[in-house]
């Protein structure tokens, strides 16, 4: 039974006492609470380890929200992923929109980038997701198909199957528009059918792909009721902590 989740980006976001106050703010919001999915947050590079401290992480997951290609090195500014895992974070997020558009990150550089953080026994979240352009034009499925397979099918099946996918239209990050739930659902049914060619059903059953368009309160529940929508990957919804609560409690 693959698993559902509300994971938060915060992005360049908060300072570290603002986000260690949004932190214990969730943490807070969790506690006498049974949440219908496993909740996340991934924050930036210099809270994680003040966040780790201050939060359970039996009920609330931490990640970062990079890592870097290399293991170690003189690679001035960059973070490694045992520098991430060794702040007490779980998860990464790799792949994000922002960061294949503004700092050219490519598939290459992405394998590199999973293959360190699995080895660090972090959980990379994996965005994908099409531009504008590309869904206009009709080459939305066959975008986001080679992104997976430049990105992730090298990977073994056991290797495969500790990934979490995020679905990003990327047209509807920031933008205030956000994909139709039956538009949503098509690329997620569609997502899981590229994963069963290649590792099998069981596989693609198992496989949690989220949502990471401008998902909110108001729209959570809608996207969440459909079969292969498994949560969502929540940008500004995450900074305020009573609408991030909004969208976990959609399940």
């Amino acid at each position: 039974m693959r698993k559902k989740i509300v994971a938060g980006n915060w992005k360049m976001n908060t300072t570290l006492q603002e986000g260690v106050g949004l932190a214990k703010d969730v943490n807070e919001a969790l506690k006498g609470v049974t949440p219908q999915c496993d909740v996340i947050i991934a924050v930036p590079f210099t809270h994680l380890a003040p966040i780790a401290d201050v939060i359970d992480q039996q009920k609330l997951g931490l990640g970062a929200e990079n890592c870097a290609d290399h293991a170690k090195g003189a690679y001035t500014g960059e973070v490694s992923a045992a520098m991430v895992a060794s702040t007490g974070a779980t998860y990464v997020i790799l792949g994000h929109s922002e960061r294949r558009q503004y700092y050219g990150e490519t598939s290459a550089t992405l394998r590199d980038k999973v293959a360190l953080a699995l080895e660090n026994r972090l959980t990379p979240i994996f965005c994908i997701g099409e531009v504008l352009e590309e869904r206009e034009n009709g080459t939305y499925l066959d975008v986001v198909k080679t992104q997976i397979e430049e990105g992730l099918f090298n990977l073994s099946a056991d290797d495969f199957s500790k990934i979490i996918l995020a679905y990003e239209p990327v047209w509807a990050i920031g933008t205030g528009k956000t994909a139709t739930d039956d538009q949503a659902e098509e690329m997620h049914a569609y997502i899981r059918k590229v994963i069963a060619e290649k590792y099998g059903q069981e596989v693609a059953d198992n496989t949690s792909i989220l949502y990471g368009g401008s998902c909110k309160p108001s729209n959570a529940k809608a996207l969440f009721a459909k079969p292969n929508v498994d949560g969502g990957l929540i940008g500004g919804a995450s900074l305020d902590a009573q609408s991030f609560m909004g969208i976990v409690t959609a399940f």
